[in-house]
């Protein structure tokens, strides 16, 4: 018997990626050449999209799945346990996919799920909004944690403040992310945690506030920018990707082209490292030449000289609460949970001088 087709085949064949191959089949955005391209070779690999619908609908194979950017991080580590001690106690299987923070790497993952016929998803998108389309289309039930999918087109969501709406309970102009894609999440109250800290760094005297961000940060730069009020010095804000060497050039470019700021809030543990680092190499005293809070807490961020002020996410509360939510997902319409951080104070925030 000849092996049937898979959605992988026609990617191949094509010379398009899975994502590409699976907006076209389920009717998304793609342009005139390249649908007609990938819907011949389909026909011609007799390959049937339908057949994967029906198999979401009529048969389970049992399992989830979890798709996170780092395994190696620490918070997305204590996210993954979370989700495997729910799933243990269920009996369920785990797929586990790292995405390493790339949209065509998650987009290449969520295929093979589908074609393994796993129905159930919780996952910390790296891409947009049409990545996932298509597998909640066929039938998928996906929960989102730690963040929502961007939505591009829409700036008002690209840059957080739909989120920030739907988390206050106000109607935004736009459907936010997660409702218009039919997906709940779990999620840590950023902009609760990110206000409390500025405010707190405010009190000490703190005027020029930096942020330092990385991928799936919209929300917090987007409290960030709310917290600190207008104008916003846009120089204070910077981007690293997902690496480390980005997260030091980032920091470390930072401090020296803005020597007047005098606090800096790491939008995540990696740049809480990098932000640490960076000071001690251009020979910055925390907290007497620069104050430091990093959002997430970690084990050696106690053990660093002086320790970190943080803002303390619960990691493996969110992924319990995920896989409950996809666990429960066909008995009742799951809602999106909001969970609280908490600022941590320690020894690496002082009065500015």
């Amino acid at each position: 018997m000849e092996k049937r087709a898979t959605i992988k085949d026609v990617a191949q064949a094509a010379g398009v990626g899975v994502a590409t191959v699976s907006r076209v089949l389920s009717g998304g955005s793609a342009s005139p050449s390249t649908r007609e391209r990938v819907l011949a070779v389909a026909a011609q690999l007799d390959y049937r999209p339908s057949a994967l619908g029906r198999n979401l609908r009529q048969r389970r194979t049992g399992g989830m799945g979890l798709l996170v950017p780092d395994l190696t991080d620490s918070f997305f580590g204590r996210l993954a346990e979370g989700v495997l001690a729910c799933a243990r106690s269920a009996g369920e299987p785990v797929v586990v996919g790292s995405t390493g923070d790339d949209p065509e790497q998650e987009s290449e993952l969520i295929g093979m799920l589908l074609e393994q016929s796993v129905d159930r998803v919780i996952a910390v998108p790296s891409g947009d909004a049409d990545a996932w389309r298509p597998a909640i289309r066929a039938g998928m039930t996906v929960i989102f944690a730690d963040r929502l999918p961007a939505v591009p087109q829409d700036p008002a969501a690209a840059s957080g403040f739909g989120d920030l709406m739907l988390l206050d309970g106000l109607a935004a102009a736009a459907p936010p992310p997660a409702r218009a894609l039919d997906a709940p999440a779990v999620l840590a109250d950023d902009r609760a945690g990110i206000r409390t800290a500025v405010r707190y760094l405010s009190g000490l005297g703190h005027r020029r506030i930096a942020f330092l961000g990385g991928p799936g940060h919209d929300r917090r730069v987007a409290a960030f920018r709310e917290a600190v009020g207008e104008p916003v010095d846009e120089e204070l804000i910077v981007f690293a990707t997902g690496s480390r060497d980005s997260a030091y050039a980032a920091a470390s470019g930072l401090f020296q082209s803005r020597p007047d700021l005098s606090a800096v809030l790491a939008g995540g543990n990696m740049l809480g490292e990098a932000a640490v680092l960076a000071a001690r190499e251009l020979d910055l005293r925390v907290p007497q030449d620069v104050s430091l809070v990093m959002y997430d807490d970690v084990p050696w961020a106690e053990l660093c000289s002086p320790p970190l002020t943080v803002i303390a996410q619960p990691g493996r509360d969110i992924g319990y609460r995920a896989a409950e939510l996809v666990l429960r997902a066909g008995s009742r319409r799951p809602r999106t949970v909001v969970l609280p951080t908490e600022l941590i104070v320690r020894g690496s925030c002082g009065p500015r001088r």
